[in-house]
């Protein structure tokens, strides 16, 4: 890299990246520099080179182009989830440092290549399981380790409509559809292709529903069992699981203490996310608000039996917020300091292997029957 600033090329110019990643980056200018941005969209292409700070990025339609570039060290690959794997592949090849939104991908088959491009790639690849960074998350890590036994743990994520907290970020983004037909076309060719493939190696039947799920335990589901992996461990198995929608639920087995998982999507306003641990004497919760809000952190809550200043056993109870920083950009200075001492993250291509042998279980058990 020619300075510690790390120019960044960006694949991807939807939403996300509007709301989050470009913001992120130019609050954090001491580090990054958005250098190169790439869509199939001419005009998001054109909307968010105007949103970004200090001198304008080139702008292409080709990923080739962008991670082959010599004015690009890093690359964060946010766009359409089929081609996570594909573009963090080629970023790869050219010795990028590459962070790739969650989902990597629904494949073993491809955390077997992206772990061979990786191996013979100088860059490395980090996944943006962006809670996972979070301090308040990491408190409450603590905490847990301090449970002599787990009794039970309820993991949720039941959202509202997203617009509604976009539309309060502050961050204007807009939808584009100036697409080529045929790229649209190619986009769904590969979705279904992909997915159909995945469901197949689960030995789950293709159709419309579960294609649905696995989209959506992709998507929202990743944040949560990626956290709860990282929290309490893998299961045993998976006991049951419902898997309606837009509301689904499971039980997994951890042997000494049940998991319930209970996710989806609703038209009520409210971010009810968080993980609660309960033990005999401690309830650790995480809380967890919506991320298209700058500034909403991760806080941790405790209850627990304790003993008060006359000896008398009492019940005290925990609010904390360790800071205001939210989690795209604890998760980016992260991912800063890897490139720099060139160490791996905690959120690697073998970490994001679990998450789809979880995603596997969950679908097994929730179609068995099919």
């Amino acid at each position: 890299m020619s300075s510690t600033i790390v120019r960044v090329g960006v694949i991807g110019c939807g939403e996300i990246a509007q709301v989050a990643h470009i913001p992120t980056f130019n609050l954090l200018s001491d580090y990054f520099q958005i250098t190169y941005l790439c869509d199939i969209s001419t005009n998001a292409l054109e909307h968010c080179k105007r949103k970004v700070t200090g001198p304008p990025p080139k702008i292409t339609k080709s990923a080739e182009e962008l991670c082959s570039s010599f004015e690009v060290d890093a690359v964060l690959v946010c766009n359409a989830s089929v081609y996570h794997a594909e573009h963090a592949i080629l970023a790869l090849e050219n010795d990028k440092f590459v962070l790739v939104e969650k989902p990597l991908t629904s494949s073993h088959e491809d955390i077997d290549k992206l772990q061979a491009a990786e191996r013979a790639s100088k860059g490395r690849l980090m996944v943006g399981y962006m809670r996972r960074y979070a301090p308040g998350f990491l408190d409450a890590i603590a905490e847990i380790g301090g449970i002599s036994q787990i009794h039970y743990v309820r993991v949720r994520d039941i959202i509202g409509p997203n617009t509604t907290f976009v539309g309060q970020s502050g961050t204007f983004p807009k939808r584009f559809d100036d697409y080529n037909p045929e790229d649209s076309q190619a986009l769904k060719d590969k979705d279904r292709k992909a997915t159909d493939e995945a469901l197949s190696a689960y030995g789950v039947p293709a159709n419309d529903h579960t294609r649905r799920v696995l989209m959506a335990l992709g998507g929202l589901g990743t944040h949560d069992l990626s956290a709860m992996r990282e929290a309490i461990g893998m299961p045993k198995s998976v006991k049951a699981a419902i898997l309606t929608f837009p509301i689904w639920t499971a039980t997994f087995d951890y042997d000494t203490f049940p998991v319930v998982y209970e996710s989806g999507l609703n038209e009520v306003p409210v971010f009810d996310a968080h993980i609660e641990v309960y033990g005999s004497d401690k309830i650790v919760r995480i809380n967890y608000d919506t991320p298209y809000v700058k500034g909403l952190p991760t806080t941790m809550t405790v209850r627990e039996k304790t003993t008060g200043p006359r000896g008398e056993e009492c019940y005290q109870e925990r609010y904390v917020r360790t800071t205001y920083e939210d989690s795209y950009t604890v998760e980016f200075k992260a991912w800063y300091e890897s490139i720099l001492s060139g160490q791996q993250t905690k959120t690697t291509i073998e970490d994001a292997r679990q998450d789809v042998d979880l995603i596997q279980m969950l679908m097994r058990a929730g179609f068995r029957s099919e």
